[in-house]
């Protein structure tokens, strides 16, 4: 299936769209992104060398994105930014306040997410090789926001950010990818199934 292709009988859009929208919804389903992330930022292993932990947090981001679309994808992620910075304690391992090496990072979050929700509306999602490629997209853009900020902000070289901030978690980054190209997929598989059991209330 072509991106954007309409199937007859199928669901288009994103995920989040499957049951309508609401201004409600959409303010509930922004927030709670920014807090899926935010949880997903607790689990958190430090990495030697590197003020980059390794958490489940670009997992939930790119996942967020794809699931609310462009624009909602965005702005839960600018709440995740924006409320961490205030001093919400939901950044890596329970922290707060705007971290200086790896604020690219969560930059990245906000392009990643909207970059996600795009390619999603598209239909990115809807096979797994398909939606390898979309979350190898989110991945790459966090990375190319956050390392070079990285390096700016503790005075490394653009090598040693690579190596403290991009190859560490590149294992981590396949098997994340992995598993959303089987969770995506078959979310929408289960919308399908659930579309096509509908009465047709057509007359």
């Amino acid at each position: 299936m072509a991106y954007g292709m309409v199937v007859p009988g199928r669901p288009t859009g994103v995920l989040a769209d499957v049951w309508g929208r609401s201004v409600v919804r959409d303010m509930v389903l922004v927030l709670g992104a920014a807090s899926a992330v935010g949880l997903a930022a607790q689990i958190s292993i430090p990495v030697p060398g590197s003020p980059v932990p390794i958490t489940g947090q670009t997992f939930a981001v790119v996942l967020a994105g794809a699931a609310l679309g462009a624009s909602r994808g965005a702005v839960s992620m600018l709440i995740y930014a924006i409320a961490g910075a205030a001093g919400v304690p939901w950044f890596a391992g329970g922290t707060a306040g705007w971290p200086a090496a790896t604020g690219g990072y969560l930059i990245g979050f906000v392009l990643a997410a909207a970059l996600a929700g795009q390619l999603a509306a598209l239909g990115a999602d809807r096979r797994p090789v398909h939606t390898v490629g979309l979350m190898a997209a989110g991945n790459a853009l966090i990375y190319l926001i956050g390392v070079p900020w990285l390096a700016f902000a503790t005075g490394m070289g653009l090598a040693a950010a690579l190596s403290a901030g991009l190859i560490p978690y590149l294992i981590g980054d396949v098997l994340k990818t992995l598993l959303a190209a089987a969770l995506l997929p078959g979310a929408w598989n289960l919308v399908g199934r659930r579309a096509s059991a509908a009465p047709d209330r057509r007359f």
